[in-house]
């Protein structure tokens, strides 16, 4: 029998974040709000969403922004990326930081699968899920208590669920809706098409998968601010971080 540590205690200072996390969050973090900011510059042009292989003004969308041009007009526009509307810079940014992102995020997975993060950190088990565990978590988040003191670097089952639903479904749904609106690709690799259910459904799940990844950035800013800006921040930069106190 392997005898386990003991929990480290309040107040200690722990290794939580290996470096190649590290990076990848911070890669991770320019490239999507330069992405975002380019996608909603995008959008501009056409703010209105299809589903299907056509989609053009006469035909009716499921999703109409057609609020989105006035921004530029009312000066809403801050985080449009640039700020004026520029179609065709705002391409070049989304689609040179999408390259940074899939190849930010092909890199982090082999080394994650290399030193092992996905099953020791991500790996969900069964007992996680049972109703009984979800609202013991559910419970502790709603007391502003983050960490099990048991395992305080531990990720608990929301933390694991959302970084998995945004590692392995957003961010892949991102890059491969993203190069079916590719005309060049579409030639090369007709069964993005086919994937998707033609070009207009792959740019309406894009902007689903970007709207998801947005709310997820948004709940994990909040989350972060929560649970001790400092320290968070610190362990995603240095990779160390103060096990929290009962008064944390």
């Amino acid at each position: 029998m392997v005898e386990q540590s003991p929990p480290a205690a309040p107040g200690t200072m722990i290794h939580r974040h290996a470096l190649a996390t590290r990076l990848w969050h911070w890669v991770t973090a320019i490239a999507m709000f330069i992405m975002i900011g380019s996608g909603i510059g995008i959008l501009k042009a056409h703010p209105h969403l299809y589903w299907g292989r056509y989609g053009a003004n006469f035909d009716s969308p499921w999703l109409s922004l057609s609020w989105m041009p006035g921004w530029v007009s009312t000066g809403l526009n801050i985080l449009t990326l640039p700020t004026n509307y520029n179609l065709a810079l705002s391409r070049r940014w989304h689609l040179l930081f999408a390259l940074v992102l899939a190849f930010a995020l092909l890199a982090f997975m082999i080394v994650s699968l290399v030193n092992r993060h996905f099953q020791r950190q991500l790996r969900v088990r069964a007992g996680e899920l049972a109703p009984r565990n979800v609202l013991h978590d559910l419970k502790e988040h709603l007391a502003f208590r983050f960490h099990d003191p048991a395992d305080p670097s531990a990720y608990n089952i929301f933390q694991k669920l959302s970084y998995v639903g945004v590692i392995f479904v957003l961010i892949p749904l991102l890059i491969l809706t993203g190069l079916t609106m590719s005309p060049a690709l579409n030639a090369a690799w007709p069964w993005l098409l086919d994937l998707f259910g033609g070009r207009q459904s792959a740019r309406s799940i894009h902007f689903i998968a970007a709207f998801g990844i947005t709310l997820f950035i948004v709940v994990h800013l909040v989350l972060v601010i929560l649970a001790g800006p400092i320290n968070e921040l610190r362990s995603m930069i240095t990779g160390r971080w103060r096990v929290p106190g009962d008064d944390s």
